[in-house]
């Protein structure tokens, strides 16, 4: 249950980050579509996540000490390009156009999913 949580929560906030920057792109002729394809890049999104990003954190440590942990935004940025290019090797129609827009889309999935993690009862156990 809570995995299906997690992807429908940043499922939510893709959903933000597409809708506040035009380039981030969501593909799918009908809502159906968009939710299914939306659920999809949660997924690889959430994979990229759990095994790249520590990869990553761990060889740009010197850049998160360097730059006071600004650098992870930057890393979130990179995450969400890799994501893109890997969801179009899959052929699930989900785009990011550039690094200035995935740098500033990541900023808004980070919020967009911190602001409805709030609003999610805890569970405990």
């Amino acid at each position: 249950m809570k995995l299906l949580l997690t992807v429908v929560t940043a499922a939510a906030a893709l959903a933000v980050a597409a809708w506040v920057f035009e380039g981030i792109a969501i593909g799918g002729a009908t809502r159906n579509e968009q939710l299914v394809t939306l659920l999809v890049v949660a997924a690889i999104f959430g994979l990229v996540n759990a095994f790249v990003r520590p990869v990553v954190a761990l060889l740009s440590a010197p850049f998160y000490i360097l730059t006071l942990g600004l650098f992870f935004v930057v890393v979130n940025a990179l995450m969400l390009l890799l994501t893109s290019w890997i969801a179009d090797q899959v052929s699930v129609p989900f785009e990011v156009d550039g690094f200035w827009t995935a740098l500033f889309g990541g900023i808004v999935i980070s919020l967009a999913s911190a602001a409805i993690g709030l609003l999610l009862p805890e569970r405990r156990g």
